[in-house]
């Protein structure tokens, strides 16, 4: 698992490799991603957009960005935590991902940046 925290709120990233929906010969590997956001601060916050960035080590980098995640954009009181997974395919089966949220303050307005922390995406017997 691998953490980062930014203003209070706290990032956490645990991966899987799933070979029963991959298909090397096809250069397919799919990955999932076990997500915990943990607000920490003072405030009440809301997750309104994130941002990925995928290295797949053999190909150009893929840049995503949208609202929320898998379909919500939650709300954390502090202290509250909100966990999802969601997936990933690379081609070349290493590679990494990393991004950001960005977070709003409700009692303000005020919007920032949250790191998700770099995390990797690597089929166990390729490191062999």
């Amino acid at each position: 698992m691998v953490t980062s925290v930014t203003e209070g709120v706290k990032v956490s990233v645990e991966t899987d490799y799933f070979p029963e929906y991959s298909n090397p010969r096809q250069f397919h590997y799919v990955f999932t991603y076990r997500i915990t956001i943990e607000n920490n601060s003072d405030y009440t916050i809301r997750l309104e957009r994130r941002q990925w960035k995928i290295h797949d080590a053999s190909y150009a980098i893929r840049e995503i960005e949208g609202e929320g995640v898998i379909g919500q954009q939650p709300e954390l009181e502090p202290g509250e935590q909100h966990r999802y997974i969601s997936g990933c395919n690379i081609k070349s089966g290493i590679g990494k991902m990393h991004g950001s949220y960005f977070m709003k303050r409700l009692v303000d307005g005020k919007e920032f940046r949250v790191i998700i922390p770099e995390f990797k995406l690597t089929v166990p017997y390729l490191l062999n």
